[in-house]
């Protein structure tokens, strides 16, 4: 069997989010029962169909990077992290909808990864004027996946949409809401990404079949060479300020 071309995308957000649960889930399409912190990176694999049902359909492998989770101000936990973000494709940036401090972390993740040269960890996140049109012109696909959404009562869930969406809107990048189930085990109780917010035909599963094979298209179907390597040949993004209500 011949062997599949292949795409990267990071996986990025804070500790506990539920970054390995989900990864899990889109590469083993069950649920991960245990889940354990991730120390660095772990990587996993996705088949995707590109263009599925099309006369151009065709199969890829998606490298899934599960970045470890934390955003301490050191240095040299910065300078390990950066070798991640060499020939990147693509970005998944995930939340904890029950946390506004992972929210507003995203912007810190996004800079650390875009901007390798940078140190993010000093940025305040406001409601100032962030400057969108900067990740418009971004060549990377984004994508963002809120978590645990079941977890938040209904009296707020209005709220918290209307926060996800102004993410969305600064990073230029559609967003999927999931909820999470819980299981006992004999140590604590885990939550684990719900496989029915991703079920076939769903319009999150669509939304990521359309964020995964843009990311292919951007790797092997662009005309500009410059796109085709990830951050490596981009010019630096500078940001003012953010913007976050």
């Amino acid at each position: 069997m011949a062997s599949l071309d292949r795409v990267k995308v990071l996986v990025l957000g804070d500790s506990g989010v539920g970054k390995s649960s989900l990864v899990h889930l889109l590469c083993q399409n069950q649920v991960l029962g245990n889940p354990s912190w991730t120390v660095g990176c772990s990587v996993d694999v996705r088949v995707q169909d590109y263009r599925e049902g099309t006369p151009e359909e065709k199969t890829y492998y998606i490298e899934l990077w599960d970045v470890g989770g934390s955003v301490g101000s050191a240095s040299s936990v910065k300078s390990t992290r950066a070798v991640f973000y060499n020939s990147v494709n693509g970005i998944i940036l995930v939340h904890d909808l029950t946390n506004k401090k992972s929210s507003q972390n995203l912007y810190r993740w996004s800079l650390e990864a875009l901007n390798r040269d940078s140190s993010p960890t000093g940025v305040i996140v406001s409601n100032s004027d962030y400057d969108r049109e900067q990740f418009a012109e971004n060549p990377v696909p984004l994508l963002l996946i809120g978590t645990k959404f079941d977890q938040i009562p209904e009296t707020k869930r209005n709220e918290v949409l209307t926060r996800t969406a102004f993410l969305s809107e600064d990073f230029n990048a559609e967003e999927i809401n999931l909820a999470s189930q819980t299981f006992s085990s004999s140590k604590a109780s885990v939550d684990c990404t719900n496989p029915r917010y991703l079920a076939a035909g769903t319009s999150n599963a669509v939304k990521l079949s359309r964020f995964f094979d843009k990311v292919i298209e951007k790797r092997y179907f662009t005309r500009d060479p410059s796109q085709m390597t990830g951050f490596t040949d981009r010019k630096r993004f500078n940001f003012k300020s953010l913007h976050y209500d």
